[in-house]
């Protein structure tokens, strides 16, 4: 499937492709980014397998960059579609340079309007690890609601972690 492009005077999101993988690597590698993100990358070639996870088809993500393509900012995206069952996790990552910004705020809504409406699915979670107060209070800027937290839920560098679900639906 391939992704629609959305622009802003601000911002453009496009689909992910072979040329954004020196960026994708860059934001993979990244020390400030990788702490949250759940994997990182030592090299352009080991970056490949982020590449071939984007384009799988119950992946949709897109490239965030400036409305002329020429800055790459991050990108931002559904996981694990599911069509029969209506949900996907929703995830994103920008390189530091742009955080504080405001992208993710602008961005994400389309991501998720995209998920709920287009693919008309009924539930998008945003599974956020509960040490980063950054996301989470993304989260909770762009309506998703904070349904629960699930004590020591995921493996991250060799100790368990908490993680907070929130939750958009249709209204």
């Amino acid at each position: 499937m391939v992704n629609p492009i959305f622009k802003t005077d601000t911002f453009l999101l496009r689909e992910i492709t072979a040329d954004d993988l020196p960026h994708i690597y860059r934001g993979l590698s990244h020390p400030e980014v990788i702490p949250f993100y759940g994997v990182s990358f030592d090299s352009l070639e080991a970056t490949q397998e982020q590449m071939d996870w984007y384009a799988q088809p119950e992946q949709q993500w897109w490239a965030i960059c400036s409305v002329d393509s020429d800055e790459f900012y991050g990108a931002a995206g559904l996981n694990d579609i599911d069509q029969q069952a209506g949900t996907a996790e929703i995830g994103l990552w920008l390189l530091p340079k742009y955080w504080g910004q405001g992208i993710m705020k602008a961005a994400l809504p389309f991501v998720a309007d995209y998920g709920l409406t287009t693919l008309s699915l009924q539930r998008i979670e945003g599974i956020v690890d509960s040490a980063n107060t950054n996301c989470r209070r993304a989260m909770a800027k762009l309506d998703f609601i904070h349904e629960k937290t699930l004590k020591n839920a995921e493996e991250k560098d060799g100790r368990m972690i908490d993680v907070e679900v929130y939750v958009k639906t249709l209204k």
